[in-house]
């Protein structure tokens, strides 16, 4: 089973009412295929009342597996439906990567 579908089956046992989890592991120096780093979007009534640090623990809990084996990085957007709705519905791009040789190139170039 691919890592993104173990992702996204973990995550339905938070009862989401919307769900996003996407592979940006492409906008990274990683192998062709990779499957390492995840922008994952949740948006459950379970997430009431709590922190931002309360809401990426739980997730980070329901992924742990996950995050000891190949996943490197998630991008975790946490909201509860009221935010869904207040925000649009929308999750920005996710930034250029700028680590490993990439930031290097960068340095390069302007020098």
């Amino acid at each position: 089973m691919r890592i993104q579908t173990q992702i996204e089956q973990k995550l339905l046992s938070l009862d989401p009412a919307h769900i996003e989890v996407i592979n940006e592991s492409g906008m990274h120096n990683v192998p062709e295929g990779s499957e390492s780093h995840f922008k994952v979007t949740v948006v459950t009534p379970q997430f009431e009342g709590k922190m931002l640090i309360q809401r990426h623990r739980m997730i980070n809990e329901l992924l742990q597996e996950e995050l000891e084996g190949e996943v490197h990085a998630l991008s975790l957007h946490t909201k509860t439906p009221d935010e869904w709705f207040e925000q649009g519905g929308v999750i920005g791009d996710s930034p250029l990567c700028l680590g490993g040789s990439a930031a290097e190139n960068i340095e390069h170039q302007s020098e």
